[in-house]
């Protein structure tokens, strides 16, 4: 907006991976989820839920945070000294977590090959921004080698909310794996602040600690539990997403984007002219994801409705 010009309510920002269309927060909360301190039994709640949502084994534990963001940022800090490979490229945080924490960081493209000085690895999974996806074998495989070398699988599961399947919260009992589940994604509430880490209970009851008392909101502990449980509201947004998406492949094809993966969520696309285009979108106050790193990518988010694909259709029209 700085250099384009334009509001928050003239932009259509398709920057994000969020749903734009959010659970339905309740038109009131109780008062007391904003007067009192949150209590261990309303904690409590949110975790069962969470347990049930993210298909969590009874003896797997899951801790709750401010956002996923934090256990990115606390999860370096409780780790074993050594160095940790990120399998890339994905979301930037995870490696200036780790190296603001002082692990060497390396970069890695090809799961079978862990790289030998690694103690740690970090994997998206489902991958921002390409959507890719690790089975379960792959998973456990490396999460095996790391348990010979003392250290962690940290999985980014901050998209398997649109594929339940794909999560590996089953892998948790067996082999050093911890798994990181963002709310705000799937349920369109990123404002809300709620994340979750699942691993050995051991190693979660170290996450608590570290993260202290009352890590999460009243709001969001009530907020986050009654969304968790809808799971009718879940299924029918999988659903919209998913069609939603086809109809956004359908108009950057038009538009001579080619597709290069994504989720529901989001789809990342290329083109030879990308940085015309994003410029060209920016001045329709239209934004989408560029990346450094491949100048002939872009990310587009949904748009919520038709009259927002409507509206890109429209600009990359004027872009030809």
């Amino acid at each position: 907006m700085a250099q384009y010009g334009g509001t928050p309510a003239t932009w259509l920002d398709l920057s994000t991976g969020i749903n734009p269309r959010p659970w339905p927060i309740p038109a009131a909360l109780p008062q007391a989820d904003w007067q009192r301190l949150p209590s261990a039994a309303d904690q409590e709640a949110l975790l069962a839920a969470a347990r049930i949502a993210y298909g969590v084994p009874a003896d797997v534990g899951i801790a709750a945070a401010s956002g996923t963001q934090a256990l990115i940022q606390w999860l370096p800090y409780l780790a074993s000294p050594g160095a940790v490979a990120v399998l890339g490229p994905t979301y930037g945080e995870h490696a200036a977590a780790w190296r603001q924490a002082g692990h060497a960081v390396v970069a890695f493209t090809d799961p079978d090959h862990v790289p030998d000085d690694a103690r740690h690895v970090v994997i998206v999974n489902p991958n921002n921004p390409d959507g890719r996806l690790l089975g379960h074998a792959v998973l456990a495989r490396i999460a095996a080698l790391l348990r010979q070398r003392g250290g962690w699988l940290v999985l980014d599961e901050a998209f398997a909310d649109l594929d339940p399947p794909c999560s590996a919260a089953a892998l948790c009992s067996d082999v050093p794996v911890i798994i990181l589940r963002s709310f705000g994604k799937f349920y369109g509430l990123a404002g809300l602040r709620l994340g979750f880490a699942i691993g050995a209970a051991a190693l979660i009851a170290r996450v608590t600690e570290a993260l202290g008392p009352w890590p999460c909101s009243g709001p969001a502990l009530s907020i986050g539990r009654a969304a968790l449980l809808d799971r009718a509201w879940a299924e029918v947004t999988r659903n919209f997403l998913g069609e939603q998406a086809g109809r956004l492949d359908a108009v950057l094809r038009a538009a001579d984007f080619a597709g290069v993966g994504g989720t529901a969520l989001f789809r990342l696309t290329r083109h030879r002219d990308a940085p015309a285009r994003h410029a060209a979108l920016a001045r329709a106050h239209i934004w989408c994801r560029s990346f450094e790193h491949a100048p002939d990518l872009l990310r587009f988010g949904l748009p919520a409705d038709d009259a927002g694909l409507a509206r890109l259709a429209t600009a990359l029209a004027s872009c030809r």
